[in-house]
């Protein structure tokens, strides 16, 4: 047993200096991907087509409330009823259409990011490989960088083209 022990002893430190390890901000490095600006214009451009369509409906909802608040009075059960139910079928169209814009940009958010991410993964995957890289850990997630680990962040930048 001691012989056991002793021999883990002294290969565990030889094993551990085989391997090399490094690390990146992999949330810093997303964020500095040029391919995300053009995301974040087709995301905007999304959401102000989105906006006006519920900025219209939302128009068109007060003209209809301030119509009908102002001849309330003078209609009858009938047309009252009517005139309710178009308002309460308008103000029910906006919220489906509210629900349908926002699950809408989220999934394009998604769809655009998807490659973006692939992308920046790839690339940490082959600096990493290329230096013969054991581990890369993501400072993002980690608590704890110390003063000799290596810092992948220009490599895997400069493999990105970005500067």
């Amino acid at each position: 047993m001691k012989k056991i022990i002793l021999m883990l002893a002294m290969v565990l430190p030889t094993l551990a200096s085989a391997q090399k390890l490094a690390y990146i901000n992999s949330q810093e490095l997303f964020a500095q991907m040029p391919e995300l600006k053009v995301v974040e214009q087709k995301l905007d451009s999304l959401n102000k087509e989105y906006e006006a369509l519920l900025t219209t409906m939302q128009e068109e909802y007060q003209k209809k409330l301030s119509d009908y608040q102002q001849k309330q009075a003078t209609m009858t059960d009938a047309i009252r009823q009517i005139s309710e139910e178009e308002i309460m079928s308008l103000q029910q169209r906006i919220q489906t259409t509210y629900q349908t814009a926002q699950q809408d940009v989220q999934k394009q958010e998604r769809e655009l990011l998807v490659p973006i991410q692939s992308k920046m993964v790839k690339a940490i995957q082959e600096v990493g490989a290329a230096n013969g890289y054991t581990y890369i850990f993501d400072t993002a997630a980690t608590l704890y960088v110390g003063a000799d680990a290596i810092n992948l962040m220009a490599e895997v930048k400069k493999a990105l083209g970005i500067q």
